[in-house]
């Protein structure tokens, strides 16, 4: 299996968190890891699982990066159907009420686009206590299990 860890981000935590996931996969799967801004929608492959990395940014939108793919989604209207992804967000529950709204956003675009969700979103509080890749780092393991017993694929 294919990994392709995607980012969005406005201020460069979800890209270095990206990069830390893919380092920690790579030694047993290809990975690599793309900026959405730099991604286009016709690119996805039923080979690769999608792990997407996303910020919140102003009143619970996408951030910056992540702001050309959803508009490239938008034009193209993709069919998405035996596509994977999973989302892990990153936001601060001080904003309570736009808290993961970024990621909540990209969510419902990959799932509009008929794209099936492995397991939970996650939404990281940067104002807690955990480090995002201690939380990070065995949910892109557990994603992958999940993954794997769904499609039937052995690593």
């Amino acid at each position: 299996m294919n990994i392709t860890v995607l980012f969005g981000t406005e201020t460069g935590n979800a890209e270095m968190l990206a990069e830390d996931i893919a380092a920690e996969l790579e030694a047993d799967y290809e990975t690599e890891v793309i900026n959405l801004s730099d991604f286009d929608p016709s690119d996805f492959s039923a080979e690769n699982l999608y792990l997407m990395v996303c910020s919140t940014y102003g009143d619970g939108e996408l951030p910056a990066s992540a702001q050309p793919f959803a508009e490239a989604m938008a034009a193209q209207a993709p069919e998405l159907a035996g596509i994977h992804f999973a989302i892990f967000g990153m936001g601060d529950r001080e904003y309570e009420d736009t808290f993961n709204g970024g990621p909540i956003r990209l969510a419902e675009l990959m799932l509009k686009h008929g794209a099936v969700q492995i397991g939970d979103r996650i939404a990281h509080d940067a104002s807690g206590g955990d480090m995002a890749e201690d939380i990070a780092l065995p949910w892109a393991r557990e994603v992958i299990d999940q993954a794997e017993d769904a499609l039937g694929e052995a690593a």
